[in-house]
């Protein structure tokens, strides 16, 4: 089964694989927005745990499926072969950094007066969707950015599918915890699945504009890599721990974080 996906994605366009990837990676996060409408409430401990889980998978994905290829792509030895993955690492960080500035958003456990970005006089449910856009921006890069690196490269075709493997299912409690903090604010079932899934729809698109960019400007591919991995980890350290870490489940969270990392970690050797 795995050998055939392999051969599949091996078969067409790298940016029309970065779509399929990244179209399957939200109809995950939608999936986990879609449990708004069998549970009442989400217990925060549950909450904690799965962000915790979230930063996990994506500290994991950064380092195993991105800084690592990254590397390897590098010409020269020591210091030389690096310089591109830092580079592009402080780029995707200071993008992220950016965007955080600029566009008015609310962190889940967060109050309304601790709105970041532009002031504005937007809702409350609107700068909560937002923020996880924000967060969702990178991981669409990501993938999208290794499917394009992968042009005919078997191994890096696996290492493509295993990250998009590894997003989709850290997406699923994501999608929960978008939707059900939606419905906690007073926001009918509907409409919190519909915000939870939407706040996602940005990955094929970013997921697709990282195909492309590595696809028609090659060199910079080692720099793109570590782009999309400084981005990933600059959402975890600015907002997945922060929300985790807002209340008295702090274990629980930081549990959630280590099974996160180590099963990207199994993903990542295992299928290998």
């Amino acid at each position: 089964m795995w050998n055939s996906l392999v051969d599949f994605f091996l078969s067409i366009n790298p940016i029309l694989a970065a779509l399929i990837a990244t179209t399957f990676t939200w109809l995950v996060t939608a999936a986990g927005a879609a449990m708004v409408f069998f549970f009442k409430t989400l217990n925060r401990a549950v909450l904690d745990g799965m962000l915790g889980f979230t930063g996990g998978v994506m500290v994991a994905a950064s380092c195993f499926g991105l800084l690592g290829p990254a590397v390897g792509m590098s010409e020269g030895e020591g210091f030389a072969q690096v310089t591109p993955a830092v580079i592009g690492f402080i780029l995707g960080a200071l993008f992220l950094f950016g965007l955080d500035k600029i566009m008015p958003h609310l962190h889940i456990n967060f109050k309304e007066t601790e709105a970041e970005g532009v002031k504005t006089q937007w809702h409350r449910t609107t700068l909560l969707v937002l923020a996880i856009t924000l967060h969702n921006i990178p991981e669409g890069l990501a993938v999208g950015v290794i499917f394009g690196a992968s042009m005919g490269d078997p191994e890096l075709i696996n290492t493509a599918m295993i990250l998009g493997i590894g997003i989709a299912i850290q997406n699923f409690p994501e999608g929960f915890a978008v939707a059900m903090p939606l419905r906690r604010e007073g926001v009918s079932r509907r409409k919190s699945f519909w915000y939870g899934q939407l706040s996602a729809i940005v990955e094929p698109i970013f997921g697709v504009i990282g195909a492309a960019a590595v696809i028609y400007f090659e060199p910079i591919l080692p720099y793109a890599l570590a782009f999309a991995a400084g981005a990933m980890i600059y959402v975890v350290v600015e907002e997945v721990i922060p929300e985790s870490q807002r209340d008295k489940f702090t274990d629980i969270a930081t549990i959630g974080f280590m099974l996160g990392f180590i099963l990207m970690f199994a993903l990542d050797v295992g299928l290998e």
